[in-house]
């Protein structure tokens, strides 16, 4: 009788009648082993040697598979013996090109296997190890090569089996063969899955159905996403070029990611991860980093059939049903919500995301931060790059849970965090420090505070933005603790001069931070500080004030909330003017604050009139108009005499370059100023400079008194409002 499919039927005639069980299928395993050696062991038992020559093997019984007249779909039908049968004849080898397998009729002995079992129950899959390994070891040859060609029998024919029965038949022949080759069949399927094929997610999807080999397979898979160390430097110089050696484990990296993908996806599978579920949380975040980077890099990318797959997707997939499966639905959850998954993805972005990751399992996973803890030390030393900045971040996301830091040493964590900061690379001391603002919190820690504080402000002078964001963050922690304040205290003087170029910061976060920790300094020093404090204060009052029509909403609130503290600190009893300027832009308020200025500092009018001459040309258009007004205010309501010469004169120049301002309220303002200045040179040369007499002065107060406070027109710029933002205008 003809092959009920071609490829897929191993036998051409069929043998007795009836379908074969799982002890007909053993005892056919045991009669290939008794005809290639020779001799006739008892089931079970390992075959004995023998020197009579191999018997040709017949064909086991099958089932036809015939096709439905209506619907032309195959299926079985028990074959009855007939009288007209022929016998049984040798079973020769054929060839099938859906497998794509050389000429063996291994593969056809793992169908009729499956076919077999079709009536066998769960019983017979215990016999079906045995079954194939049996045959495997009677085919000879290495024994991998054959079990690879079995994998491919099933893969090749999976899409064409009928749904039910035949398809769970045919995963429960894999999933017996993958308790006994486990790296063989993952090896086979991973060939199939970048991309995955629909037959290799189903094959993979049953793996992770069954208990007995979902561990040893996500074991296999694990290893081969961490993979070796490939990108030791992701510089242009160092790596020009990406040899083929490498191109081949990056690819399996990027195959084992999708099968974990499918595996995790089934529900129950993650718990088979209970013994090393940090180590692959770990290594699909480090894949994310490679992957981020390869995004960017040409040389690195490894190309693949069929359109261009979105491996960073997968990953992050695979990650959300690890995450998902044990009950981290919360992590996932914060994730998206603080836009986690996609600084993830990104190739500037993902330590980010790494922090944030590590964050949310802080708050809602914490179950697992031991183990996390304890897998991520040896990877800190770790010569490959994206492992080792993996690990790094994860470490000073991790230090935020107290209960977590205290499994090392106090002193060997400070040790670790200060020794980043002499790092060469800008990330590791961006880690560093945000390691050291986490500490800070740690109340186990105040007798480090000193040393955190210098490593702190050692970094207030680097100059890339993000160093500078992290120690400001970093210090403000500091600052709020109360055990900390004699430490700040001593350094007040050195903090407090640290932070004035900061002020005019051009990053707005970097710009607001700093003046948002003066006023928290300004707040936590002790008395005794009390005139280093004072002289802080004077020395950036000016930027300050002006600091209150800052285009950046979050630099203005900061500056409002720092001139209270100031004004709580020294009396001045300025909070109505400070708040008119911040909300209304007041001109009338910014007047009277000027006046109180030179009525109680007549002394460092000058300073404050040199300070706000340098924001004449600052880029900002509302610094520009506000520093002219605040001249204008100052010079009208101070002594002439204070005034040297020389500062006129550099006065007029600057306004008079103003005057050319492509922007109109800046020429309107700078125009009003220099009036007010050409009073104070009038005055300078009037004759009433010389020796000091009761009517010389009657006269110099009546001519201020005849002056006329200058008017500035009313701001062009909107108020600025938090209700703009929230979408809470007013009624319409």
């Amino acid at each position: 009788m003809a092959r009920g499919r071609q490829g897929w039927t191993g036998g051409a005639h069929r043998g007795p009648a009836g379908p074969l069980g799982a002890l007909s299928l053993a005892a056919l395993a045991e009669d290939i082993q008794i005809n290639r050696q020779g001799t006739g062991p008892s089931l079970g038992q390992p075959p004995q040697e023998s020197e009579s020559p191999a018997e040709p093997v017949t064909a086991p019984r099958m089932e036809s598979l015939e096709p439905d007249t209506a619907t032309g779909v195959l299926r079985n039908e028990p074959h009855s013996p007939k009288a007209s049968d022929p016998e049984p004849q040798p079973w020769e080898p054929e060839q099938h090109p859906q497998c794509l397998l050389v000429p063996g009729s291994l593969a056809d002995f793992a169908v009729q296997t499956v076919v077999c079992l079709e009536d066998a129950g769960i019983s017979g899959t215990q016999a079906l190890a045995f079954s194939l390994s049996s045959a495997l070891d009677a085919q000879g040859g290495e024994l991998p090569e054959k079990v690879r060609e079995v994998v491919q029998g099933l893969h090749g024919q999976m899409t064409q089996l009928l749904e039910g029965r035949p398809r769970r038949v045919a995963l429960r022949a894999l999933c017996s063969l993958a308790a006994e080759h486990t790296s063989e069949v993952v090896q086979t399927l991973l060939s199939h899955s970048l991309p995955c094929d629909s037959a290799a997610a189903e094959l993979w999807r049953g793996l992770s159905r069954n208990q007995r080999v979902n561990g040893l397979v996500l074991v296999h898979l694990l290893q081969e996403v961490k993979g070796p160390p490939q990108i030791q430097d992701p510089s242009p110089s160092s790596s020009p070029g990406l040899s083929p050696q490498l191109v081949k484990p990056q690819a399996q990296a990027l195959a084992a990611t999708r099968a974990l993908g499918e595996m995790l996806a089934v529900s129950g599978c993650v718990a088979a991860t209970r013994g090393f579920y940090p180590q692959v949380l770990i290594a699909l975040v480090t894949q994310l980093h490679q992957l981020a980077w390869c995004a960017h890099s040409p040389q690195v990318q490894v190309k693949v059939r069929g359109p261009p797959p979105n491996h960073a997707s997968c990953a992050v997939e695979a990650l959300k049903a690890l995450l998902n499966g044990d009950g981290g639905r919360m992590v996932v959850t914060c994730m998206e919500q603080s836009g986690g998954w996609r600084r993830l993805i990104g190739s500037r972005t993902h330590l980010e995301g790494v922090l944030l990751l590590a964050s949310a399992l802080v708050a809602h996973a914490d179950h697992h931060l031991r183990g996390l803890f304890a897998d991520l030390l040896p990877r800190l030393q770790s010569a490959d790059k994206a492992r080792r900045l993996t690990a790094m971040a994860f470490f000073t996301g991790l230090l935020q849970s107290q209960p977590t830091a205290r499994l090392l040493r106090d002193e060997a964590i400070v040790q670790r965090l200060t020794a980043w900061q002499v790092d060469p690379e800008p990330t590791v001391r961006w880690l560093g420090l945000l390691g050291l603002g986490h500490l800070a919190l740690n109340r186990r820690k105040a007798r480090h505070v000193g040393t955190l504080l210098r490593a702190l402000l050692g970094a207030l002078g680097e100059a890339d933005t993000r160093l500078v964001g992290a120690a400001l963050g970093a210090l403000r922690r500091l600052l709020v603790r109360p055990m900390a304040q004699a430490h700040v205290s001593a350094q007040c003087t050195s903090l407090g001069w640290r932070l004035r170029p900061l002020l005019d910061h051009d990053q707005d976060s970097v710009r607001a931070s700093a003046i948002g920790l003066l006023g928290t300094l300004v707040g936590r020093c002790s008395p005794r500080r009390a005139r280093a404090v004072r002289e802080l204060v004077l020395g950036s009052l000016v930027t300050l004030l002006l600091r209150l029509q800052d285009p950046s909403l979050d630099a203005a609130e900061s500056a409002e909330w720092t001139l209270a503290r100031c004004d709580r600190f020294l009396g001045w009893r300025l909070l109505e003017e400070i708040s008119a300027m911040v909300h209304y832009d007041s001109p009338e308020a910014l007047s009277r604050t000027c006046r109180r200025l030179a009525q109680w500092y007549p002394g460092r009018a000058s300073d404050f009139l040199s300070q706000a001459q340098g924001y004449l040309k600052s880029s900002q258009v509302p610094i520009r108009r506000v520093s002219a007004m605040f001249i204008g205010f100052l010079i009208h309501h101070m002594d002439p005499d204070c005034v040297s010469p020389g500062l006129v004169d550099s006065l007029l120049h600057d306004l008079g370059e103003m005057q050319w301002d492509a922007e109109l309220c800046i020429r309107d303002v700078s125009h009003i100023t220099m009036h007010q200045v050409r009073l104070v040179c009038r005055d300078q040369d009037s004759p009433r400079r010389g020796s000091f007499s009761p009517w010389k002065l009657l006269c110099c107060w009546g001519h201020r008194q005849d002056q006329e406070i200058p008017v500035y027109e009313d701001s062009p710029f909107k108020p600025k409002s938090r209700a703009a933002l929230w979408g809470c205008g007013g009624p319409s």
